[in-house]
């Protein structure tokens, strides 16, 4: 039987290489199909305000950060001016349209909170649209 085991094994090397090409095949048809269904990237309209106070991908990181700690200062410190303060925020940041920070799914906020599947709570409390100007 020593004549018998090389064909076997040639059979099994090649149904095994023709098995990995079909898998990289499919695997790359599922990633072109998928291309089609992930989840679009947030349309943010443009807003009121121009520059922001800091680079916009340190502000995609951190601004709940700098929101806690702004909050932190204006309930223990009594200090209400300063860079990070969401008023100042949503006065740049509200929607053209809609005035608002949340309004819409194109909104600045809502938009990307939507994107990230996260729960935006501050606007329980606190206004989503600038205050008027006297």
């Amino acid at each position: 039987m020593p004549g018998f085991a090389f064909p076997l094994r040639s059979a099994l090397g090649a149904a095994l290489v023709m098995t990995s090409l079909l898998a990289v095949a499919l695997a790359w048809a599922g990633e072109a199909d998928q291309a089609s269904k992930r989840t679009p990237l947030p349309v943010i309209e443009s807003a009121l305000g121009g520059q922001c106070v800091a680079d916009p991908a340190f502000m995609r990181r951190n601004h709940m950060t700098l929101l806690k700690h702004q909050r932190d200062e204006t309930v223990h410190g009594g200090v209400r001016k300063a860079p990070y303060a969401l008023k100042d925020c949503i006065a740049c940041h509200a929607s053209k349209t809609t005035n608002s920070v949340t309004a819409s799914e194109t909104n600045f906020c809502q938009s990307c909170h939507t994107y990230a599947a996260v729960k935006i709570d501050c606007f329980e409390c606190h206004a989503n649209k600038p205050q008027a100007k006297p």
